[in-house]
Order: C-alpha cells, then sequence, then structure tokens
C-alpha cells in the first residue's frame, strides 16, 4: 500500500493517509525550542533538554499509540474530527500531511470545510507557530465551533510521570485574555514558564483537563467538545491544559486565519515579577507574540526558515544518473544528520528524552554528516566534547 511520495521540488514528503504503519514524524526546531511532530499532529515539545525542560505532555506507551499532541477539534453541527484525523478518527473526505524541512502542513477536509495547518519553530525563536486556515468550500454559510489542545507537562518529564502524588497539587496557569499561561512552580523553585495564545479573541477556555476531556472520556471524545461549549475552567492542581474555544462562522468561499503560538520564556530571577512581586513578569511573552501575531508575519517567518534550509542545503549538492540517490544525498540525509545533530538521539518516538544525554562516540560520529553545513557549531560540539573528557584519556559514555 502506498502511504505517499516525495515532492523534491519543495524538499517535502507528502503523506496522503493517516493511517501510516507507524507514526512518521518530523523534527522542527534548531537551537534551543524543538518539537517532534507526527502526521496526525502527535507528539510534545521541550526546550534544550528533553526530560528536564519538557514543555507539554506525551505518553510513550499508550493505547491507542500516538495520543497526546498538538490538537484542533473541529465542531461542524454536531460533526465532530481533526484537520489531523487523530485523536477523534472521523473520516475525512481528504487529508494530506507535509513534513518539509522544519516544518509540517496538515490539511483536512469534512463537508465542505477546509483546515490547513502549518506547524514551525521560527528561527531564533523558543516557541512553535501554528497556523490554522479555515476556509468554506461549501455554497451555502457554515457555523462551526475550533477547540485548541495541549497539555502541560510539569517540566521534568521523569517526575511527570512517577511523582503523583507530589504532582496532583503543583500545576498552576493564569489566563490573561487569549493566552494561557503555564507557571508551575515559577514563584518558588523556577524562573521559566510557558504560554499557549491566539491572535484572535476567544468565546472561552479550559485549563483544567478532567473538565474539558472528562473523567471517563479520552482525546477522541472530550466531553466539551461533544457539549460543544467551554468551561472556562481554573486548574489547580491535578493535569492543567490549555485550551481556546471559538466560534466561527465563514460564509461561501470565505477563510479565516487564526495563529497559535506555544512559547517558552526564561526570566532573569530578578526580574520574574512586575512591581507588585506576584504578577509574573510577561515583558519577553509578550514581545514573542507580538512577533508573529499576524498571518503577514507568520509568512516571512516560514520563509526565512526555508531559506536557511536551502542556503544549508546547497552547500553539498550531487547529480547522478539515480534521482533517488540525488534526493537522499541532497535533501533527506542531509535534513536528518541536522536533526541527529541538534538532538544527538535524545529525543524521538524511540527514546523517550529521559533517560540518556549526549554519547560521547556518536557525537562525534555525528559530527561527519553536518561539518561542512554549519562548521562553527561543529567546532564547538567539539570543544563541547573534549572538555569532557577524563585526564587519562577515558571519557564517559554519555554526558
Amino acid at each position: 500500500m502506498k502511504f505517499g511520495y516525495f515532492d523534491d521540488a519543495n524538499k517535502e514528503y507528502v503523506i496522503t493517509s493517516p493511517r501510516t504503519p507507524y507514526p512518521w514524524i518530523n523534527y522542527l526546531g534548531n537551537q534551543g525550542f524543538f518539537s517532534l511532530i507526527s502526521n496526525t499532529a502527535g507528539g510534545y515539545s521541550f526546550y534544550k533538554d528533553a526530560r528536564l525542560r519538557r514543555i507539554t505532555r506525551y505518553r510513550y506507551n499508550n493505547v491507542p499509540i500516538d495520543m497526546g499532541g498538538r490538537y484542533f477539534y473541529i465542531n461542524d453541527n454536531g460533526t465532530i474530527w481533526n484537520p489531523g484525523w487523530s485523536p477523534v478518527k472521523t473520516e475525512l473526505d481528504a487529508y494530506e500531511c507535509r513534513h518539509g524541512m522544519g516544518y509540517t502542513i496538515i490539511t483536512g477536509k469534512k463537508n465542505d470545510l477546509k483546515a490547513e495547518v502549518t506547524f514551525f519553530v521560527p528561527q531564533n525563536y523558543d516557541g512553535e507557530v501554528q497556523q490554522v486556515v479555515l476556509t468554506n468550500e461549501g455554497s451555502s454559510e457554515k457555523s462551526f465551533s475550533l477547540f485548541s489542545f495541549e497539555e502541560w507537562c510539569l517540566w521534568d518529564a521523569q517526575d511527570d510521570c512517577t511523582n503523583f502524588q507530589r504532582n496532583f497539587s503543583t500545576g498552576r496557569v493564569e489566563v490573561v485574555g487569549s493566552t494561557i499561561y503555564h507557571k508551575t512552580e515559577y514563584r518558588d523553585r523556577r524562573n521559566h514558564f510557558a504560554f499557549y495564545t491566539v491572535n484572535d479573541t476567544i468565546d472561552g477556555y479550559d485549563t483544567d483537563r478532567d473538565s474539558f476531556i472528562g473523567l471517563y472520556n479520552g482525546f477522541h471524545e472530550p466531553q466539551a467538545v461533544l457539549a460543544n461549549k467551554a468551561n472556562d475552567s481554573f486548574a489547580d492542581g491535578w493535569s492543567p491544559i490549555a485550551s481556546h474555544f471559538k466560534k466561527i462562522t465563514l460564509a461561501p468561499g470565505e477563510s479565516k486565519t487564526l495563529v497559535f503560538i506555544l512559547g517558552y520564556v526564561e526570566m532573569p530571577e530578578d526580574q520574574k515579577f512586575e512591581a507588585d512581586g506576584k504578577t509574573i513578569n510577561k515583558e519577553k511573552a509578550l514581545a514573542m507574540i507580538e512577533k508573529y501575531n499576524t498571518a503577514e508575519k507568520v509568512a516571512a517567518g516560514l520563509a526565512e526558515l526555508k531559506d536557511s534550509w536551502n542556503k544549508l542545503l546547497g552547500i553539498l549538492n550531487v547529480t547522478t544518473p539515480d534521482d533517488k540517490v540525488d534526493r537522499m544525498v541532497n535533501i533527506w540525509n542531509q535534513y536528518q544528520c541536522m536533526v541527529t545533530f541538534n538532538l544527538s538521539r535524545s529525543a524521538s518516538y524511540f527514546e523517550s528524552g529521559i533517560g540518556r544525554g549526549m554519547g560521547f562516540r556518536d557525537s562525534n560520529q555525528d559530527i561527519l554528516g553536518f561539518v561542512h553545513q554549519i562548521p562553527d557549531r561543529a567546532r564547538e560540539r567539539i570543544i563541547d566534547i573534549a572538555s569532557t573528557q577524563l585526564p587519562d584519556g577515558g571519557c564517559y559514555h554519555q554526558y
């Protein structure tokens, strides 16, 4: 069975069925903020360290597979579906996922409503941009609801899935306008927080998972989506989430664009709070939101990302009698080598990001794959590796 094809002109792999043999994932980010995203929008995000700075929650041994991610639920007059098919798994009239160089575009269509979602981590930016374009392709007006969904991890991914007697009382959130802040342990133990925002007014929100999904429901049937209304729930402990609720009406042929941003912020210890000493300092977060709060800014950011990858991949280019070899060498092998350099195998759908760090031998070998693209960063990595070597010439297996 065929599940997709290569689009060499756009440097993308196009997936045409959501029922792939296993979740087929892409890696977003190349500096500090990283996201793993599957062809059905599963996965998670973290900042630098997949264990200690895990931003969103993911369960590796979940049933069914690949549950948890960045989801958008649509309730169209009682028909509930996701642009990426999962987790509701309503049969779509059309589905497509394009995994590109540092970005993923997932498109779904149901009952003349088309939803195209673009995910990417911009250059030098500690956040994931999610642009949703909704289009009424029918001949009559459409009124429907859109629900966003992210589930917060309580920062330490290992502690998050083990220390429940403590974790159930630590989650903290704050809601300001259309922005939901994840400020768990910010007051006492941490100088970082996360946020999830949308560039429009909202008709409601949820920050408590049990209120949104329901104690005996699942990702495939959240009770808030079934009821077609948000609860305006406020998490105090338990499992905090971020969900926006938006009512939308589109005339025939009309489109609406919404920009969601999942962001991470670190503050100097002496600047954590505003003058009252209680309110978290949101200055950096607001600047991040401002940077990508329009479709035009998103387009510019995505173009910059694509241009960066085109330049990197343009450094080495081969031509052989076999176009499949050309594709492998010129695009996907180089892309994979850069991903391996960035993450050093620390996080994938087979490595949880909890148990391993940088491999001494592996990281040395990885340098061979990308040194021609970014020699300055290769030099930094060599120095980092050498700094861990022991006086007798030995080294740690991982560090």
